[in-house]
């Protein structure tokens, strides 16, 4: 066989459980964030990674090449079906958060906490559609919803999200007594790889 034929063979291999394992230990930051993005606490985002490493590692029609890009659409399973995030109808306000989920998310960086303060569908949206890069319609058809509400519901995160994190940014600053960064237009930050496939 030639080197090239080999090679050629490799790019058709299929991962195998420890396969999934690296890649869940190399990528442990991105794919718990990720996690704690579209669960909302800490405590929901540790059992979507544990079921979403579990169910990509059962997995044994995905190509090597694919993976990384598997594991993270597993974990967006894992917490879909952990979640089940609903349209919320038009008119009904959003849902108040437990004193646990406010605790939760005032000790998070501010970008991660105003994701973490979203109502569950908008957040699932923002996150597959802005941070993830999936198109409307692969929102649409992956949480079982029309492509218009995929579009209102990023809308309305993004507008919350920019409310929140200037409210928190102005807040800290006054907090602080600083005055160096009035003015200034906050840069928001999340340490997210887009999907690769």
């Amino acid at each position: 066989m030639r080197v090239t034929d080999a090679t050629h063979a490799n790019e058709f291999e299929y991962a195998t459980a420890r396969d999934f394992c690296r890649i869940f230990d190399q990528d442990l930051n991105s794919l718990y964030l990720l996690s704690l993005l579209l669960a909302g606490d800490h405590a929901k985002a540790e059992q979507c990674f544990v079921g979403a490493l579990e169910n990509a590692s059962s997995r044994r029609t995905v190509f090597k090449e694919w993976a990384r890009s598997w594991a993270r659409r597993s974990v967006i399973q894992s917490a879909q079906r952990m979640i089940s995030p609903r349209v919320h109808p038009v008119g009904r306000a959003l849902m108040a958060h437990s004193d646990d989920a406010r605790k939760s998310s005032a000790r998070e960086r501010v970008e991660i906490a105003a994701v973490l303060g979203l109502e569950s569908f908008d957040r699932f949206v923002f996150v597959m559609s802005v941070l993830e890069g999936y198109s409307d319609h692969e929102c649409a058809i992956l949480l079982g919803a029309a492509r218009r509400e995929v579009i209102e519901a990023r809308a309305r995160a993004l507008k919350q999200l920019g409310r929140e994190v200037e409210s928190r940014l102005s807040r800290h600053r006054v907090d602080a007594g600083s005055s160096e960064f009035a003015g200034e237009t906050p840069i928001v930050e999340f340490p997210l790889v887009a999907r690769s496939a």
